[in-house]
């Protein structure tokens, strides 16, 4: 055996390291750990739900907008608030620009890199390249040549800036398998999709005052009021987003499948999913019946177990366990509930290795994510999705309703792109139209207040990366107490009482490992989850006794 760790892992956001023992060249055991402790719960204590809803978006600059309407959704069940319409569309609204950012962001410029080599495209035909976007109904949108020239220039002066750090010379230079005109094609694609996921983020802005970290999400609805001059901006923002989406992310997905197969064939994971659901449904408010307004969310709630079988979500199936994290004791707490005592020991993978506590429901690891909000979503029969879910599918040869081609590190990175053209078509289609018509009827009510200043309330919702919880108890409108289980808590969950590895951990067992000091497939693995905490990678091979382990700073460069 070898022991490898990646630590930190780039390309995502926060603190992450990842230890792997490598048996015959392949993982055989893996843990995750989460490098940071942040004790948001405990910022908030003694605040009004209020503040709450502003001061916890700093828990992320990527998916601040998911935490702040959670945050407000727990407010607003604890002070007896029904949003009105306008709210319910403005929410869905700048929840679906941050989506569209992060899904954006994520496929190119964060795990982008992890398949497509830059500097490969140096030798790429130009006039071949556009053959191949041609052939492989690839975006065009960008001038190749001029790329090329660019491209040429960065490498010359031997500043690389985000392109270094990379290892795209790993499993001895075979790891990369596009060609050149692919991968010109492709990097074209990647810096397209920087100004497309800036676009994204500034529709969050015209909406929120700014973004990162919105200011108009408050327990009750939201501070904006649309005026008929910014309706039309946010068209035309939303307009410019949704021809990019439609044309260029699943082409570029299943190239990169065509090109890289047998990262179908590893990282499945658990096998089980959680999704709370997200964007309010257009039935709101469904008889105020907090389980019918999860239902039916534009992307619903469930829980699926290893048959993709459905079921409703109870809360009290929700626990944490802390006996492999550094917190006091070794308890498992039923949610909700408000105990947050952090306590450091030492970093040891037989005992307490991670901040990330873990988190359970009905006593198994799930794993929550965009692949999990689909696979809810086709299960739940929304019919958008099933069509296109059975499109790509088809594409991937598979046999229709069977999701089970999707559960791999690459059919991860893929489905994630049917959710990312479905949000542009809600936002361009759908949400924006309907405020459009809501403001043109005379209706301007945006904003409720609360009924009562004493309650309890729980916000079930989604970010990006997954199944996000808010639960608060407010005691004459201060808060008593707050719990916060964020996606990446489920999917980088460490051991649990019985020793069953967390979602993360499982999809690295079975992982080949080629090159001991470059574990290119252990890092797509990683990458396919979107981790939101700051990262390493660890691998040893107890049979040779090599050991490898990595320091990056979180530009990728060594």
């Amino acid at each position: 055996m070898t022991r490898s760790v990646i630590d930190p892992i780039t390309r995502i956001e926060g603190h992450l390291r990842v230890e792997m023992e490598v048996t015959n060249g392949r993982v055989s055991d893996a843990w995750v750990s989460g490098g940071c402790f942040r004790g948001m719960e405990l910022v908030v204590q003694d605040r009004t739900p209020e503040d709450a809803a502003q001061i916890v978006e700093r828990i992320c600059g990527v998916c601040p907008v998911s935490h702040a309407h959670a945050s407000s959704i727990a407010g607003e069940k604890a002070y007896g608030i029904t949003i009105s319409n306008n709210a319910r569309l403005i929410r869905n609204i700048v929840e679906g620009a941050q989506f569209l950012h992060s899904n954006i962001l994520w496929l190119y410029n964060l795990a982008g890199l992890d398949y497509v080599n830059p500097l490969n495209a140096l030798t790429a035909n130009v006039a071949d390249a556009y053959d191949v976007a041609q052939d492989m109904n690839l975006s065009m949108h960008s001038d190749f040549r001029t790329l090329k020239e660019k491209l040429a220039a960065f490498a010359a002066n031997g500043q690389l800036s985000i392109f270094s750090g990379n290892w795209f010379d790993a499993d001895g230079g075979t790891a990369y398998k596009l060609t050149p005109e692919l991968d010109l094609i492709l990097t074209a694609h990647y810096l397209e999709a920087l100004k497309m996921q800036a676009r994204a983020s500034e529709v969050a802005a015209l909406m929120g005052g700014k973004m990162p970290h919105i200011m108009t999400a408050i327990p009750g609805g939201s501070m904006f009021v649309p005026t008929e001059s910014k309706l039309d901006d946010l068209k035309a923002m939303v307009d410019e987003i949704y021809d990019w989406v439609f044309e260029t992310v699943l082409p570029d997905t299943l190239a990169l499948v065509g090109a890289y197969p047998d990262v179908l064939s590893f990282g499945k994971g658990c096998g089980r999913y959680i999704a709370w659901g997200v964007f309010e449904g257009n039935g709101w408010p469904y008889n105020d019946d907090y389980i019918e307004q999860m239902q039916h969310r534009y992307l619903p709630m469930a829980v699926l177990d290893e048959d993709f079988g459905v079921s409703d979500v109870e809360e009290s199936l929700i626990t944490e366990y802390m006996g492999h994290s550094w917190y006091k004791g070794d308890g498992t707490y039923e949610s909700p509930y408000f105990v947050t005592e952090p306590e450091y020991t030492d970093y040891d993978v037989e005992d307490r290795y991670s901040w990330v506590k873990c988190p359970a429901y009905d006593g198994q690891p799930m794993e929550a994510g965009s692949m999990a909000r689909v696979f809810a979503a086709y299960r739940r029969g929304v019919p958008w999705i099933v069509e296109n879910v059975d499109a790509v599918i088809a594409a991937l040869g598979g046999t229709k309703g069977d999701l089970s081609i999707f559960q791999s590190t690459l059919g991860r990175t893929g489905i994630r792109q049917v959710e990312t053209m479905y949000v542009a078509h809600l936002m361009k289609n759908v949400w924006v139209p309907e405020l459009m018509e809501a403001l043109a009827s005379g209706d301007s009510e945006c904003f409720r207040k609360a009924h009562r200043t004493t309650g309890e309330g729980t916000g079930f919702w989604e970010a990006p990366r997954g199944a996000l919880y808010h639960s608060e108890k407010v005691e004459n409108g201060k808060i008593k107490g707050y719990q916060i289980i964020i996606p990446s808590t489920w999917n980088l969950a460490p051991m649990n009482a019985e020793g069953v590895h967390g979602p993360l951990e499982q999809a690295l067992l079975g992982v080949p490992v080629e090159d001991i000091d470059k574990p290119i497939n252990a890092l797509r693995t990683v990458h396919s989850f979107d981790p939101c905490t700051a990262c390493a990678v660890h691998v040893t091979e107890p049979a040779t006794g090599k050991s490898f382990e990595t320091v990056t700073s979180p530009w990728g460069v060594k």
